[in-house]
């Protein structure tokens, strides 16, 4: 990927967690997962570097889900439910954040959005 790094800002809908994060590849690792889990959320994200992350504001109103290894860590407001963010399962030193949750991007600008697959996960063989 050769795109520019890009500093973020990104609020779930009713703008309680706001974070800010640096995205090394910018938004052009745009994709979706089809874990069991990715795939019900549906949402793209894009890469960011874990140790760049910050959470701005609501701190206190972020809930975590995580199952299975518990590696992988996925954050979204209390309030209005929305994903905001992940900590990656496959490189603890990346965080996925939701690319519909980044001030002045829509998602649909960037279809078709690539899938990657997340059911045959290089950690379960």
């Amino acid at each position: 990927m050769s795109a520019a790094p890009l500093h973020i800002r990104a609020s779930c809908h009713c703008g309680t967690v706001v974070i800010a994060a640096e995205l090394p590849y910018g938004l052009s690792d745009a994709a979706r997962c089809d874990c069991s889990f990715c795939r019900r959320r549906q949402a793209a994200a894009v890469t960011a570097r874990a140790d760049t992350l910050k959470v701005l504001q609501g701190a206190d109103n972020l809930g975590c889900y995580s199952w299975g290894s518990h590696t992988a860590r996925h954050y979204f407001c209390k309030t209005c439910g929305i994903y905001t963010h992940h900590r990656r399962r496959s490189d603890v030193s990346q965080c996925g954040v939701n690319l519909g949750c980044i001030e002045g991007v829509n998602p649909r600008d960037f279809e078709p959005i690539p899938w990657t697959d997340g059911i045959n996960h290089p950690s379960d063989r």
